[in-house]
């Protein structure tokens, strides 16, 4: 393992006196540093592209359940009000039946003789 690792050391001396292999080591480096830069920033538009796309999404379903809750809600007040329009129109009822019961002349009067 000792002789292996000797063995590298070397070659990569022998490698890092060549000014050549030297500057197209830079170039390798810099163009994978680059490259890395490029993906994060793609990565991170592409969360941020995703973020909003589910944002969309949450907002959708948030706004439909709304609409669901407020129309289960409107059902309810329908019902009430509905409970008291029978009501009352029992009661306009009772009373149209009375006084239909009743006579509009008086008995007396000059037109029922």
């Amino acid at each position: 393992m000792k002789k292996a690792l000797r063995d590298l050391k070397l070659v990569m001396s022998k490698l890092l006196a060549n000014s050549k292999f030297r500057s197209i080591a830079l170039v390798v480096v810099a163009v994978l540093f680059i490259l890395q830069l490029y993906f994060v920033q793609e990565l991170l538009a592409a969360e941020l592209l995703f973020g909003m796309a589910f944002a969309a999404l949450f907002l959708l379903g948030a706004l439909f359940y709304l609409l669901g809750a407020i129309g289960e809600r409107s059902f309810d007040w329908t019902e009430a009000g509905v409970r008291v329009l029978a009501v009352s129109a029992r009661r306009g009822y009772a009373v149209v039946e009375e006084i239909s019961r009743k006579q509009f002349r008086h008995p007396r009067s000059q037109s029922a003789q």
